[in-house]
């Protein structure tokens, strides 16, 4: 393991429940937690601000390297997102950043750029990091793999009824295609393409509990040796 801290990889595509069963497994066990998309979402906010073309790679890449950021987590353990000192957690989960997020991802200057930031959330007592290439390429010798997914229709609706929850109106036909087109350009691309570690344990959380996956995923991790601190 990298730097010898205990790290649990959890991959996957969009709406599977990365987010939420990482926060869980990093609360239970007392470990950090690293949102990975969150980073190239935080890219793509940064640059809107800063009047970074998001065509100039070049120029994304040097910001990918330079980017004020930092996570938190509040006193009711909910991860915030914080850019140049401003808690940004809600304006980073806009569908369009997150299409745009998807789309910058696949160049591989901007990859690098992020690696060595990525890697650097790996301190003890542990981590819990979750992405699309976290057990492949940024954590490839991590203790326990995981790679979460779900039907895809599945994690659009769950998307359409999250923002129907914070009042905002959406078409679950165009998520349900959002979805697929992300899905088909996270897999595809020559940079670091989704695909689940080949030591990992899958999970389809399609017709799954939150608790049922969280307790499998503890499960996995204690059979790696990994346990509370």
């Amino acid at each position: 393991m990298i730097n010898c801290v205990p790290v649990i990889t959890i991959d996957g595509p969009s709406g599977a429940g990365k987010g939420t069963i990482c926060q869980l497994i990093a609360i239970k066990l007392g470990f950090h937690y690293l949102d990975s998309g969150a980073l190239y979402r935080l890219l793509v906010l940064a640059a809107m601000r800063h009047a970074v073309d998001l065509s100039n790679v070049e120029s994304l890449a040097v910001l990918a390297a330079h980017m004020d950021i930092s996570f938190n987590m509040n006193s009711e353990f909910e991860s915030q997102v914080i850019l140049e000192g401003e808690d940004v957690s809600a304006l980073i989960r806009d569908e369009h950043i997150g299409s745009d997020a998807s789309t910058i991802a696949a160049h591989l200057e901007v990859r690098t750029a992020l690696l060595s930031r990525q890697r650097a959330f790996a301190k003890y007592p542990g981590l819990v990091a979750d992405g699309r290439d976290m057990g492949t390429i940024v954590f490839p010798d991590a203790g326990a793999k995981i790679f979460l997914t779900a039907n895809s229709e599945i994690r659009a609706k769950r998307r359409h009824k999250q923002l129907m929850d914070k009042g905002k109106d959406a078409s679950l036909a165009s998520l349900i295609e959002q979805v697929k087109k992300r899905d088909e350009r996270d897999m595809t691309r020559k940079s670091s393409p989704m695909v689940p570690a080949h030591d990992a344990v899958i999970i389809d959380s399609s017709h799954m509990s939150i608790n049922g996956v969280l307790e499998l995923g503890l499960e996995i991790a204690k059979k790696n040796g990994i346990h509370p601190q």
